[in-house]
């Protein structure tokens, strides 16, 4: 696979990724009683804080920051960087289900979208992983 045509695939990828998750939460805003949650300062649990919401900040922004640098990084730092950060994503939305899954409260529409948050970020790894191997060595 031609690498500009990897490095384009994987920056689409983090796209999803951003998107899916922007409506994730809109979906979950939807649901029952979630605003008066909110507004009472806790959200499934946990209390709202500043740490919590840079937290989601960067949840966001990560993504789109990794759409931009995987056309712009050399392969090599574009392959480790999206290895990483792919395989933080894949494992905090795995226990991010499983959580969900141990508590007993996964609606329908939650459940495909951490499908899909867990699904996009292995793709990711996987283009990354068979990264050409020639590209590899390069700078």
């Amino acid at each position: 696979m031609e690498t500009l045509l990897l490095k384009v695939r994987i920056a689409v990828l983090w796209i999803f990724l951003a998107v899916g998750m922007s409506a994730s939460m809109i979906l979950a805003l939807m649901g029952p009683g979630f605003i008066e949650e909110v507004m009472s300062g806790e959200m499934e649990g946990m209390k709202i804080s500043a740490g919590l919401t840079i937290f989601f900040s960067l949840f966001w922004l990560i993504p789109l920051i990794m759409a931009f640098l995987s056309v712009t990084l050399k392969d090599r730092a574009n392959r480790k960087t999206n290895l990483i950060l792919g395989i933080l994503f894949l494992l905090f939305n795995i226990i991010h289900l499983i959580g969900h899954l141990v508590q007993g409260n996964l609606p329908v529409d939650h459940l495909i979208m951490c499908i899909f948050a867990i699904v996009v970020p292995a793709l990711i790894v996987w283009y990354s992983w068979k990264w050409p191997g020639e590209e590899r060595l390069e700078t």
